[in-house]
């Protein structure tokens, strides 16, 4: 679902064609531009309906992708779904439109804890925080009995050609400085080559490749039996009733890189109005848990809405206490595209 790209591609910007349902200001339509699977139907449906609109979504699959779009003049877009250094990004670049505070009625039901989090905006005036996760690790049980729930299984020499990491260079330099003892923000020299020497020496080497699409689709057919990556992408390729035998997916001890992503409103949204108006209705307890039932997420952002929840997720929010938001770090991100071409782009 975060595939980072090193190199940013020229693209060509997309208008979209509207349709007047009789109101050349408003054609009854909500555009959005988030994650690829991450926007369930059935939410999508119930808004709708009670709002008397279409929505239509388009998805990216990296941060990179969906800023380089926009940047090069993607049009028709109300609201997009960044991760918090990308958030801070279009904020500070003034990308954004606030948050109608009068519409968002459902601001009292977002975790105080989270709100802790979001340096970056804390009094929710240009961002709307949608979900705080992280990624971890999913071991296939009937492959492997007998190990240790850390980042270091990736040192693995008798797994070796039955794993893989993300294709995410914040993600997987984030794991090892994390497994070091180390802040996932990290940008001192030293420190990040030490991270880059242990995935190149001890976890690149027994990896099959790095992944960030198809891992899930490998996991199921029996082909990668450690796959690092997100909950929902493995459970989502392996039949429910095989998930409580074949699946363990665990956050490692050491913690590692967690994301928070938000909804916001983009400038020059043409539906600014029912972007609030659905940014609100996402945080409706009984909304919210259906996106909760949907995904098998925790509900850390929205607790309220675990109260309506059908599911038993993936993993306890509990387990994100050791994990650490990925911040914006400037022109230090540099540092990171440097060593993971080390990483990446480099023979074994």
């Amino acid at each position: 679902m975060k595939k980072i790209a090193l190199a940013i591609m020229a693209l060509v910007a997309v208008t979209f064609t509207f349709t007047s349902c009789g109101d050349e200001k408003d054609d009854g339509t909500l555009y959005l531009y988030n994650w690829t699977y991450y926007t369930p139907d059935s939410v999508l449906k119930a808004f709708e309906k009670e709002f008397n609109c279409t929505v239509k979504v388009d998805t990216f699959d990296s941060n990179e992708v969906m800023y380089a779009k926009l940047k090069a003049g993607a049009k028709g877009y109300d609201i997009t779904f960044p991760s918090q250094d990308y958030t801070s990004i279009m904020i500070n670049q003034k990308m954004l439109q606030k948050i109608d505070q009068t519409k968002f009625t459902n601001k009292k039901y977002i975790n105080i804890d989270t709100k802790k989090l979001m340096t970056f905006d804390p009094e929710m005036e240009w961002q709307v925080p949608y979900y705080l996760g992280m990624a971890g690790i999913a071991v296939n049980k009937q492959k492997v009995s007998n190990y240790e729930k850390s980042w270091n299984i990736f040192a693995r020499t008798d797994l070796k050609g039955h794993m893989s990491m993300m294709d995410d260079m914040r993600e997987v330099i984030g794991d090892a400085l994390a497994y070091q003892g180390l802040s996932v923000n990290t940008v001192d020299d030293a420190k990040l080559q030490a991270a880059t020497d242990l995935i190149n020496t001890s976890w690149k080497p027994n990896l099959v490749k790095f992944d960030a699409e198809g891992f899930g689709k490998s996991f199921a057919a029996g082909d990668f039996w450690v796959c690092q990556g997100y909950a929902e992408v493995v459970f989502g390729e392996v039949p429910e009733e095989k998930q409580e035998d074949m699946i363990d997916f665990f956050i490692p001890k050491e913690g590692g890189p967690m994301y928070l992503d938000s909804m916001v409103i983009l400038k020059g949204a043409k539906h600014y109005d029912r972007a609030n108006e659905f940014i609100n209705f996402i945080h409706r307890p009984e909304i919210y848990a259906m996106f909760l039932d949907d995904f098998r997420f925790p509900g850390y952002v929205n607790l309220e809405a675990e109260k309506h929840r059908t599911t038993v997720p993936m993993y306890k929010a509990e387990e994100m206490a050791s994990g650490e938001l990925k911040l914006d770090v400037g022109e230090d991100l540099e540092k990171f595209n440097e060593k993971w071409e080390t990483i990446r782009f480099t023979a074994d």
